[in-house]
């Protein structure tokens, strides 16, 4: 698997399956859940709704996987991330395990190329630094790495942008 790292909105980018810092709701929110669910369309926030029938909410750490409407992927891979509080209730796990599902679904659904956006890093307020490094150290001890052929970290800011450049080159 290849890692790749690009400065952009996540809503462009041309993979198969594109990641969404989701809620445990999935009916949309702020930041890149808001973007992905307007670029996308009503077709995702319908996905979603029938995901919650049938299952109720999405605990932190797991994700689930939708059409992705208008976007150019096929898929969108909700996965929501843990709420910072001081990291002691295993954030670090449950970001981890976000990565690792998404991941597990992309193999699931035959799927070779996956972009990550930084899960958690916003309004849930999980410390950029140590998200970056679980997010590249998780993808790149994927064990099922064959099964993918790239990975893309989408950075919409510098400040993250910079710390995966940091970590990918080091």
């Amino acid at each position: 698997m290849e890692l790749h790292l690009v400065k952009a909105d996540i809503t462009s980018v041309e993979v198969d399956v594109i990641v969404n810092a989701a809620n445990s709701s999935l009916m949309g929110g702020g930041g890149v859940d808001g973007a992905i669910h307007r670029a996308g369309g009503p077709e995702i926030l319908e996905a979603c709704q029938h995901i919650r029938e049938r299952h109720g909410d999405c605990p932190p750490g797991s994700a689930v996987i939708t059409a992705a409407g208008n976007l150019p992927a096929q898929y969108v891979a909700h996965a929501v991330g843990p709420i910072w509080s001081g990291g002691g209730n295993n954030e670090a796990e449950l970001l981890a395990r976000c990565y690792r599902t998404c991941l597990d679904l992309c193999v699931e659904h035959r799927c070779r190329s996956i972009a990550f956006p930084n899960i958690s890093t916003g309004v849930y307020r999980f410390p950029k630094p140590a998200a970056a490094e679980i997010a590249i150290t998780t993808v790149k001890s994927y064990p099922d790495r064959n099964s993918i052929e790239s990975a893309l970290f989408v950075c919409f800011d510098d400040e993250n942008f910079d710390l995966y450049d940091r970590l990918l080159k080091a």
